[in-house]
């Protein structure tokens, strides 16, 4: 039951017609408590409060189905300008981005020119910037981009994903190359990825500790408490520094624990994805946790009083049932 309700929300996060209604629909599914807002503005006010308690940050300017050129660009000049107000703004904070929203799709090349531009403005403020990894479609053009990249510049990194069978040579690939460790949110076939969760995060437990025994920095992505608990344990053990990796967990999952880490003394930062285009990122986290579905129903029907909304039959009817209408609409036209 649980690997379908996780196909089911993947399948969602694929669609290109839902998610081009959801920006018309805005944040009316619940989505705030997992994205930080539609604009720089109100996300550089987020940072600036995470930093005061010590808090670092990754910014994720949401982007998806980019098609044409045009796109790219207007992509790479919005993450340039969030440069801009990282920079100026003395921000504890770095850049987290996805090719195919620079045109990976488009054409490589134009890719890669993009990335230059960004990663030239990164390094005049001295801003790191996190390559994200997507689907395993693009896995190795992504690798081949930073690779092409590494060769000058250094203030850039990507996402190796725990679920795929080969990350132990691509690790030892990047052992000098900053990287966040995350187990890996899209479905993949059984061909090139674990299929099972014990399987995954036994795999992500001994990926953490190898990078962990290395000098690089690493950051471990993970909500996971009991893994958490269990690379404590092993930095202790081998009296690891402290400065050599951070934890890091996505903006509205798990807050308590963001601070706790962060008291205990650990380096600590928070993924905050923000922008119109939300739906594909939403829906992936729902396929990660289901169970985050309660937190959305509850948003829908109760005020922050605890107390049933009005018109909550029509309110709750709206923003649940609006992904499943839309789907068979879908479907109606393919047939």
């Amino acid at each position: 039951m649980a690997n379908l309700t996780r196909d089911f929300f993947i399948g969602l996060s694929n669609n290109k017609i839902l998610n081009k209604h959801a920006k018309k629909w805005g944040f009316r599914l619940g989505a705030e408590k997992f994205v930080a807002g539609t604009n720089i503005e109100s996300v550089t006010e987020i940072v600036k409060e995470l930093n005061q308690e010590g808090i670092s940050a990754t910014l994720d300017n949401l982007g998806e189905f980019v098609a044409d050129k045009s796109e790219a660009t207007m992509a790479k000049d919005d993450i340039i300008q969030i440069l801009d107000i990282i920079h100026h703004e003395n921000l504890d904070c770095h850049i987290s981005l996805k090719l195919t929203q620079l045109g990976l799709d488009i054409d490589i090349e134009f890719c890669i020119e993009n990335m230059k531009e960004i990663l030239d403005k990164a390094s005049e403020y001295d801003i790191f910037i996190n390559i994200d990894m997507e689907k395993y479609i693009h896995y190795e053009k992504t690798l081949d981009v930073l690779h092409t990249v590494l060769k000058e510049y250094s203030n850039v990194g990507t996402v190796i994903q725990s679920y795929l069978y080969r990350v132990a040579e691509d690790l030892e690939q990047l052992k000098d190359v900053r990287i966040r460790l995350v187990k890996g949110a899209y479905k993949e076939s059984e061909a090139v990825a674990y299929q099972s969760k014990d399987d995954i995060d036994r795999n992500f437990i001994e990926m953490a500790k190898k990078r962990l025994l290395k000098d690089t920095f690493t950051s471990i992505a993970t909500h996971d408490h009991h893994i958490i608990n269990e690379l404590k344990q092993f930095i202790e053990g081998n009296k690891i520094s402290r400065d050599n990796f951070e934890f890091q967990m996505l903006y509205g999952f798990r807050t308590e624990m963001h601070y706790s880490l962060k008291e205990e003394g650990y380096n600590f930062c928070t993924y905050i994805p923000f922008g119109d285009d939300w739906f594909g990122y939403f829906m992936r986290r729902l396929a990660e946790r289901p169970q985050n579905m309660n937190l959305i129903l509850k948003d829908v029907l109760y005020t922050k009083e605890n107390k049933l909304k009005k018109r909550p039959i029509a309110v709750g009817a709206l923003a649940i049932s609006a992904i499943g209408l839309l789907s068979i609409c879908n479907k109606k036209k393919k047939s």
